[in-house]
């Protein structure tokens, strides 16, 4: 196949490999097009001729509008489609009938907490208050995986080092205290470690209040002792062996929590690897799981899909307040909502912000939407939840992981090897990546585009996915990659 028709209702097809001008292509509805230009893989042509000012359709919705008349076989990108998103809107709830979700039954061998929370990991965390202590953190992680030979049952050691914790002010200090705190209380950590300084406005007395009162938690403060490495290698050698008397136990799949990502798209991004995601999804959410989506700028433009699949009213007014506060954001900064793709997006294919959010919602399946969680916050709601966060990859992945999700499934057309805290599971869009960057790429979702049908390729996905959560190693978590970001907005002092 040489190029696809996502719905019936396009007035574009994405060319599925490189194609040159003047090939005649065959496509799925009986139609054939006579290209006028090289169309590489990802992009799009013109099914028809579309006159200036004409709605370009594309997942059956626009993705913006022709700034120019495009003939029929031409290309279709940033050069002739502009976006038409503006600021805030306006949006009627619409229903939809829930759909009806596949059940399966599955397991996975998970730790079981005191609390009744489930964790996929049996880590050690050590997690700084503040920047100041990274290099003491980074130590103590380096001495507690020289240890781990002797505490089986500890998967791993990580050093959640960030650049905050002190001269922030207002609500930045608070984002960084919350989502400290979340990650403190995440289930895939044994034992941890909070690290401070003690001068520090993130000190540990002003800190402990964010805290859950959990066993887990140890505490040490630098400026308290005279050689803190020697009193922390102490403290690790107690939270190895307390984290070691955990075991795994076999759990059902609704006790799995997965974050939703997508990082370096490409125009097969929305056809291959986010909607394979959605079907995992909804079978998570089918079983009585947990889904996180986040990116809440990469929803502008499929916003109201969304919004329709809310479960009530409240979940409605939510969903709105989300989308709203967050194109505020942007215009309280001065910038346009449709500042985005990045140049990367474009390269592979995608033209507009509409047109990036309609492939990116797909990562969401067919759930209703259950909750909104407010970023940092941990979620309390089963079924497919929404989390405020930005596109960037590494604020949106760790606050994925601060709501408590377990791993996160990461689509990627172009690459990365970033990964978070929790398992990150890099799922490639087309097959040439998967084959080039095997150190980076753990699932290839363009064996969609080689025949491989969605069905068979999303109970794989799901395998794989259990695997992980009962122990197996995603290939950035074998690398060692676990790194955090926290959101940052207002003054430094």
């Amino acid at each position: 196949m040489q190029a696809i028709i996502i719905n019936p209702e396009d007035a574009v097809a994405v060319a599925l490999t490189d194609l040159a001008a003047g090939t005649a292509v065959s496509l799925d509805n009986g139609q054939s097009v006579v290209l006028k230009d090289d169309i590489t893989r990802g992009h799009k042509f013109a099914l028809r001729d579309l006159p200036e000012g004409t709605p370009v359709i594309k997942y059956g919705f626009p993705i913006g509008t022709a700034k120019c008349a495009i003939a029929a076989g031409e290309h279709v990108h940033t050069h002739n489609v502009k976006t038409a998103l503006k600021g805030e809107g306006e949006y009627t709830y619409q229903p939809l009938s829930p759909a009806t979700l596949t059940k399966v039954e599955r397991t996975f061998e998970g730790y079981v907490r005191e609390n009744g929370d489930v964790g996929i990991r049996n880590d050690v965390w050590i997690i700084p208050t503040v920047f100041c202590v990274n290099e003491v953190a980074r130590e103590l992680e380096r001495y507690a995986q020289s240890r781990l030979g002797d505490f089986p049952n500890v998967t791993n050691a990580a050093a959640l080092t960030h650049p905050y914790g002190c001269s922030q002010m207002g609500d930045d200090m608070t984002t960084t205290m919350r989502v400290l705190a979340s990650l403190a209380a995440h289930p895939n950590a044994g034992a941890v470690l909070i690290l401070g300084l003690g001068c520090e406005n993130n000190n540990i007395g002003v800190f402990k209040p964010y805290l859950t009162d959990d066993a887990r938690l140890h505490f040490l403060n630098s400026q308290d002792v005279s050689d803190e490495l020697e009193e922390g290698k102490k403290l690790i050698d107690t939270m190895l062996t307390q984290a070691n008397a955990c075991v795994r136990t076999t759990v059902p799949l609704s006790k799995l929590r997965i974050g939703l990502k997508c990082g370096g798209s490409d125009g097969l991004s929305g056809i291959t690897a986010n909607p394979l995601i959605g079907r995992v999804s909804d079978l998570v959410v089918g079983a009585g799981g947990t889904s996180v989506m986040t990116e809440v700028p990469e929803m502008f433009g499929a916003e109201q899909l969304l919004m329709n699949r809310a479960q009530s009213t409240e979940v409605f007014n939510e969903s709105v307040r989300l989308i709203n506060d967050f194109k505020q954001y942007f215009i309280s900064h001065g910038q346009t909502v449709s500042e985005n793709p990045s140049p990367g997006n474009k390269a592979g294919g995608i033209t507009t912000l509409e047109d990036k959010s309609l492939g990116c919602v797909q990562k969401g399946g067919k759930a209703p939407v259950s909750g909104v969680v407010h970023y940092g916050n941990k979620l309390t709601h089963t079924g497919l939840n929404l989390l405020q966060g930005p596109g960037n990859d590494g604020v949106s992945c760790t606050a994925l992981a601060a709501a408590g999700c377990h791993l996160v499934l990461f689509s990627t057309g172009r690459g990365t090897p970033f990964a978070t805290v929790v398992p990150t599971i890099k799922i490639s869009t087309n097959s040439a990546l998967f084959a080039k960057k095997p150190d980076w790429i753990d699932f290839n979702a363009g064996a969609i585009v080689d025949g491989r049908s969605f069905d068979e390729l999303s109970l794989e996905l799901l395998d794989y996915v259990l695997a992980i959560a009962s122990g197996k190693k995603s290939v950035s978590e074998a690398r060692g990659i676990h790194e955090i970001v926290i959101w940052k907005d207002g003054v430094t002092m």
